[in-house]
């Protein structure tokens, strides 16, 4: 075999090894529930949960040290039978709304909910404001204007033929 043949052996030999490999290092952390019931609650919860340290994360996605903790957490409050509100309500009282990935809609999360809806509206009366204007502007002069015009320029002694500064002509 020549060079190139055993490097492109190598090669594939080197991904296909990657493919394997790197999948297998992946932690995986299995829970498992009596009830279905618990189970569909918990990952329904640690969905709506956001990791603490990571960057826009829900529990279920990060592998950060703590968001391991908040779902065993989790796991412990859906195992001894608390509802979805009495642990968003538990997640809340000790970590702040932060927690939450959709915040509740109170006084001071208001803003933040009605913002997009404020700006859109303003956005549309802006444009249809802006159309009115472009349609109301006239399109052009009137005969009864350019007849003035005329006689203004007759007045003066001007008969319209000069060109305007700095225009070559």
């Amino acid at each position: 075999m020549n060079g190139p043949g055993i490097r492109r052996i190598a090669a594939v030999v080197m991904a296909a090894w990657f493919c394997v490999a790197l999948p297998a290092a992946a932690k995986v952390e299995v829970v498992g529930f009596a009830d279905p019931a618990m189970e569909a609650l918990y990952q329904q919860m640690i969905r709506e949960l956001r990791c603490l340290v990571c960057q826009n994360q829900n529990l279920a996605d990060s592998n950060a040290d703590l968001a391991k903790d908040l779902r065993r957490k989790t796991r412990e409050l859906v195992e001894d039978g608390k509802s979805r509100s009495e642990v968003v309500d538990y997640m809340v009282s000790r970590y702040g709304e932060f927690v939450l990935y959709r915040p509740r809609f109170t006084a001071a999360t208001a803003f933040l909910w009605m913002s997009p809806l404020v700006l859109s509206l303003i956005l549309i009366w802006w444009v249809l404001r802006w159309r009115r204007r472009a349609t109301a502007a006239p399109t052009g002069y009137s005969e009864d204007d350019l007849k003035r015009a005329r006689a203004l320029l007759e007045e003066s002694g001007d008969n319209g033929d000069r060109q305007p500064p700095g225009s070559a002509g």
